[in-house]
């Protein structure tokens, strides 16, 4: 399939069009483990070539070196993507998590300096990382919106908000697409937030359409990673999860894909409001997901698939409890 045959997705009513995959960039400074700099701008780089036009990154990703990674490998192609960004999340010279500020002037000052560590002049779409439940998401959603008018963001996301906040975040200013967990195990947005989205004309850019890997069978195998962590990768819940993935496995089999590939091309056939944003680290991960675009999904199909790794189906939560206890997507 030609880049010139693959069909783009509007971001929203108001939002620019994008490919069908977006490339996040969060694993390629050191979430997961250890990364490689000239693998992961070789990606990024094979992604644009492929036709992505949607690269998602958040300031706080190895405390800057995600934005100054891709800044390196934009250096000549600014005009070819599109850039989402994240901000808020407070962390120490560790890495260790503080907290989140999304006050006004907050939201200025990390603006500023993500737009001097990309080497860029405007941010495509800009959003909170989470919800600052000590800040109005008026109030933040205001600042942003000065910053569009002064000519620094040109489009406002949100990220991991629940229904209401969304609805308050709109009427404050158009949102182009919510950044949400969304996978086979992780389907909780389907109820209440969906349906909110599609009544406002906002777009879905989905993450975790592996839960981090855990539906293609990967384990954490560094001390850093992340995912050693998190609930669905702690011993018991784990043997469970990874039964789950065998049937991904046994489906994708027979259908002649991978389970990535299944289970991205499942995510694209959901809903055409939703891009899922693809967290390749290497360019061999990036063509495996690049090849679920070809796959057409059956209701029959998608059906089954739903039946064999049901919604909800995985032991432990997507985060630790403290976390899930202050997402607002999941209130």
């Amino acid at each position: 399939m030609t880049t010139s045959a693959i069909l783009h997705r509007k971001l929203g009513a108001t939002g620019p069009n994008v490919f069908p995959i977006s490339l996040g960039c969060m694993g390629m400074s050191g979430i997961y483990g250890p990364s490689d700099d000239a693998e992961s701008l070789a990606t990024i780089h094979a992604a644009i070539d492929a036709g992505v036009n949607l690269i998602d990154t958040g300031d706080f990703y190895g405390m800057g070196h995600n934005e100054m990674l891709i800044a390196r490998a934009l250096h000549f192609q600014r005009e070819q993507v599109l850039l989402s960004v994240k901000f808020g999340a407070q962390r120490t010279p560790s890495g260790a998590w503080l907290g989140f500020d999304a006050r006004p002037a907050a939201v200025k000052t990390a603006l500023a300096y993500s737009l001097k560590r990309l080497g860029v002049d405007y941010i495509d779409i800009y959003r909170p990382a989470r919800l600052d439940p000590a800040v109005p998401i008026e109030d933040t959603i205001g600042a942003i919106a000065q910053m569009v008018k002064a000519g620094y963001v040109r489009h406002i996301g949100l990220s991991e908000v629940g229904p209401e906040t969304i609805r308050r975040a709109a009427a404050v200013h158009p949102i182009v697409d919510l950044q949400i967990e969304y996978a086979l195990i992780s389907r909780s947005p389907e109820a209440r937030i969906f349906p909110v989205l599609e009544e406002l004309g906002i777009a879905a850019t989905t993450y975790g359409t592996l839960s981090r890997g855990l539906l293609s069978g990967s384990r954490p195998a560094h001390p850093t990673d992340l995912r050693a962590h998190l609930p669905r990768f702690k011993d018991g819940n784990l043997d469970h999860n990874l039964t789950l993935a065998e049937k991904l496995k046994e489906l994708a089999a027979a259908k002649g894909v991978t389970p990535t590939q299944l289970a991205i091309a499942w995510s694209l056939a959901k809903h055409n409001f939703i891009v899922p944003v693809v967290g390749a680290r290497t360019r061999t991960q990036l063509a495996e997901s690049l090849g679920a675009l070809p796959v057409h999904l059956t209701a029959a199909e998608i059906a089954e698939l739903e039946a064999a790794v049901p919604a909800e189906s995985a032991a432990g939560t997507r985060y630790d409890a403290i976390q899930m206890k202050n997402l607002d997507s999941e209130k």
